[in-house]
């Protein structure tokens, strides 16, 4: 150990606590993805389970290029998927427009009451998730409390939400929003108000200041808030099960299906794997977007 230089032995220390959460992460992350992706190119057994045979065909059932003996193309794996996307990208989309607000101001209330807001939009974490959605289901059915408010105003509107992509976005939205807002709320409290200042006295509007100033400064907290939110609402299936029922199918929900019920788990798999394939292709567009957006802006 003394014949080694500062740097070997910083290397040797280093990888002494790289170690433990390497082989935390290929235990519990890498090597499930590459059972995964060993099923996904498996061949569907008979009666369940797998047959350890090439067989791509469960990936050409979605993508086109199945043989049509065995397996078959349809377009409403295709459907589903943009479905899912859609929806996903709705609940960022709103989560973001009820965050963003808030947060401004909650960041400017006194300390007790901020402790107080910020502990209102944890309080969903205490109580059980399935109990929650179930609530929402009593609320937004034909004969819920919904209705039956409307019908205490005068309203004879029957609202009929529960079951529709409406429902299903209404509970993605509840859920997520903390984990929307938490990442913005952090970004904002880091916000330096004498910047903000400081565009108004140059003579900026409040339009500009928002778009040059305080937008570019909270923006790491938006990307982190969309990505929180985008990919476990694209795979979500208790949401869509409990709210939209088999009229909203996404493509957590297939995915669920085909393990537990059809019990083709290939097929499961390869649905799967084109889900994680479609968010590493997402995320890494996105992470090339906001690189070159700050290559511009550096430039002089």
């Amino acid at each position: 150990m003394s014949g080694l230089t500062l740097q070997g032995r910083n290397r040797l220390r280093l990888f002494g606590l790289l170690s433990p959460v390497t082989l935390l992460i290929g235990g519990f992350f890498v090597a499930p993805l590459l059972i995964m992706a060993a099923y996904s190119l498996a061949e569907p057994g008979m009666y369940g389970g797998v047959e350890w045979n090439f067989y791509p065909d469960s990936f050409g059932r979605v993508l086109g290029w199945a043989d049509g003996s065995n397996e078959e193309f349809d377009i409403v794996y295709l459907e589903i998927i943009l479905r899912s996307f859609r929806i996903a990208l709705l609940t960022v989309l709103v989560s973001l427009l009820v965050c963003y607000p808030v947060a401004f101001w909650v960041s400017r209330l006194d300390a007790r009451k901020r402790n107080f807001f910020l502990f209102l939009i944890t309080l969903p974490f205490f109580a059980s998730l399935i109990v929650r959605l179930y609530a929402w289901v009593l609320i937004l059915r034909p004969s819920g409390f919904l209705n039956q408010f409307l019908h205490h105003l005068g309203i004879n509107a029957e609202l009929d939400l529960i079951y529709s992509e409406t429902a299903v976005l209404i509970g993605l939205v509840y859920i997520f929003i903390p984990f929307m807002f938490l990442p913005i709320y952090a970004s904002v409290e880091k916000l330096d108000r004498r910047l903000i200042e400081a565009s108004q006295d140059l003579g900026a509007s409040r339009w500009q200041t928002f778009r040059k100033v305080i937008l570019p400064l909270t923006m790491p907290g938006v990307a982190a808030g969309s990505i929180i939110v985008f990919i476990p609402s694209l795979g979500n299936f208790i949401v869509p099960s409990l709210l939209g029922g088999a009229k909203v199918l996404m493509i957590g929900s297939l995915v669920e299906q085909q393990f537990l019920a059809a019990r083709n788990w290939p097929f499961g798999a390869a649905l799967a794997m084109l889900l994680m394939a479609s968010v590493l292709v997402f995320l890494l567009l996105y992470v090339r977007s906001l690189s070159r957006a700050e290559a511009l802006e550096g430039r002089p």
